[in-house]
């Protein structure tokens, strides 16, 4: 074996701590410049009304992180380490508080911190539309809500939210995070005898055939969300949870198996609600509601504005209006900014054919 060659190798740890604390300095000078930002939003006469937090300023700023990188990090994790850098900056001008789909633990909570950086404030709710009201009530900056998942589709409370909210809940960002399942057993469990397995009738789902495999008398048991499954494996000594390892950090739980999830692209991605539109980021989503009349030919009508003027759309769902009368409404995402000049045009002869149609917003598209 070839000796260490201890020179080289203190010249190299000699120049990480001078790159350190380079970093360092240029750190502080961003955070100090944050502070200034903030000094200047409040200067200004509206300053009740300030707008800390950019969601297209910050989609910009980690897109071109990403551009700039040359490795050998991966762009993923540039950006990851800028978004961190970021949350603390942001602190410093207001602290943000962030509601979601609780308990504590859950992928929504991972989601919203993986979007905001580990400087937010995470508020549990026990429920979407909650999520919804405390945004709605200003009681929180921002909130989070799954909105669809790659395997098991659509998040239909978090659409029939969306309808029975008023204008003020906008669509501020989105988060896709990838969903990995684990196997979460307590101390005290005796592993060989688990005879229940607790978890959300979602990732019961997404498990399905590793469960038949290697747990088939195990009886499944869907609970509220996979944090709470995690707390009721805490105190027993023949079950198991179905979550995520946020979930197994919250609780004080083992990792039994991981990665049980049948698709290994298992993912699901949240939306970002706020009280505010968006600016555009110039890589833009818009998501609408439209209520379309009960009659022949109509879908034809509203997708017909779409091919027209090239708007490529991503997503298309349909929900009982709440009028009920077998009348329907549809959920729509595109590419692109109600900015945009073809957006306006196709949104214009979209409103001349339906009965309804509501800007849910438009919003950065996922970076991250």
């Amino acid at each position: 074996m070839k000796p260490v060659d201890t020179k080289r190798l203190i010249q190299l740890r000699d120049q990480i701590d001078d790159i350190d604390h380079a970093i360092q300095k240029l750190i502080s000078e961003r955070a100090e410049c944050a502070q200034e930002v903030a000094h200047v939003k409040l200067q200004d006469e509206e300053s009740a009304n300030a707008v800390f937090y950019r969601p297209e300023r910050e989609a910009q700023v980690l897109n071109r992180v990403m551009e700039r990188n040359v490795g050998p990090l991966s762009n993923e994790d540039m950006a990851r380490l800028f978004r961190q850098v970021m949350s603390a900056c942001l602190a410093l001008e207001q602290p943000l508080t962030v509601a979601y789909l609780g308990p504590e633990g859950t992928f929504t909570q991972q989601a919203a911190i993986k979007h905001f950086g580990d400087w937010v404030n995470t508020k549990p709710m026990n429920a979407i539309d909650e999520v919804f009201r405390e945004v709605e009530a200003g009681a929180v900056h921002y909130g989070v809500v799954p909105v669809e998942n790659s395997t098991e589709g659509v998040v239909n409370h978090t659409l029939d939210s969306f309808l029975g909210t008023g204008s003020t809940v906008k669509i501020a960002g989105e988060v896709e995070l990838r969903i990995h399942q684990n196997i979460l057993v307590g101390e005290n469990t005796r592993t060989e005898n688990i005879t229940r397995v607790y978890s959300h009738q979602q990732s019961l789902a997404q498990c399905r055939k590793w469960l038949d495999t290697y747990m088939p008398h195990a009886e499944r048991i869907a609970v509220s969300s996979n944090a709470d499954a995690a707390k009721r494996v805490k105190s027993e000594w023949n079950s198991a949870a179905i979550a995520g390892t946020l979930a197994a950090e919250q609780y004080g739980l083992n990792v039994l198996n991981q990665k049980i999830e049948d698709n290994p692209d298992n993912s699901t991605r949240f939306l970002i609600i706020g009280p505010n539109a968006v600016q555009p980021s110039g890589d833009d989503k818009t998501s609408l509601i439209v209520a379309m009349h009960n009659e022949p030919g109509a879908l034809y009508k509203l997708l017909k504005p779409f091919y027209d003027f090239d708007i490529d759309m991503t997503r298309l769902e349909t929900r009982p209006a709440p009028s009920g009368n077998w009348t329907y409404v549809f959920f729509i995402d595109f590419i692109g900014h109600e900015e945009d000049e073809n957006v306006q045009k196709a949104l214009t002869e979209i409103k001349k054919v339906s009965l309804e149609v509501r800007e849910l917003g438009s919003y950065p598209k996922a970076v991250l």
